[in-house]
């Protein structure tokens, strides 16, 4: 064999070549199984964080259709009458973007999730004179802005009404009327 530098086990060529053959064919499925050996494990830690995290997926897919469907329980008495049971109800709120707000960016949205307003609804509800109070206690970089538009961008926001609240949007200066 020229391949290997040693004398073949036989003289003739298509011997030869089938020896070659052979003993690449043996290390060949020699690696393929060392490899398979050591991988495996790897294999199936990755098969068990893939059921994790479905697992995972399918108890947050839960929680979403249970926060949908909460209302309040009905009980059957035993007079054959329904009572309605008050049972608190309770809904994460899911933050809005308050950034679509003209004039709120980045760290004015921290500033009023710091403040509980991580809504809409909450913005829109919030008075103009506590939206400046905290504006001014975060120093003079934030003193400059002017929220008194805030609340009611938030409330069209809010209300579903984006073709309303883009084209007065267009109307305003970084939240400030001009």
């Amino acid at each position: 064999m020229i391949i290997l530098d040693i004398t073949p086990l036989s003289q003739n060529f298509w011997v030869a070549l089938l020896e070659a053959l052979a003993l690449l064919s043996f290390f060949a499925y020699l690696g393929w199984w060392i490899a398979r050996r050591i991988f495996s494990t790897q294999l199936a830690q990755l098969h068990a964080d893939i059921h994790n995290r479905r697992v995972d997926l399918d108890n947050c897919h839960k929680k979403s259709s249970l926060s949908e469907d909460t209302k309040p329980a009905q009980v059957r008495a035993t007079s054959q009458r329904v009572a309605v049971v008050d049972m608190p109800v309770l809904i994460e709120e899911v933050a809005d973007d308050l950034k679509i707000i003209e004039g709120i960016g980045p760290k004015i949205e921290e500033i009023l999730n710091a403040e509980g307003v991580k809504t809409f609804a909450r913005l829109a509800t919030t008075s103009t004179v506590n939206l400046k109070e905290w504006l001014e206690a975060r120093g003079p970089r934030f003193q400059m802005h002017d929220p008194t538009t805030w609340p009611e961008q938030a409330a069209l926001a809010r209300d579903g009404k984006w073709d309303e609240l883009k084209k007065w949007q267009d109307e305003l200066n970084k939240g400030r009327l001009q």
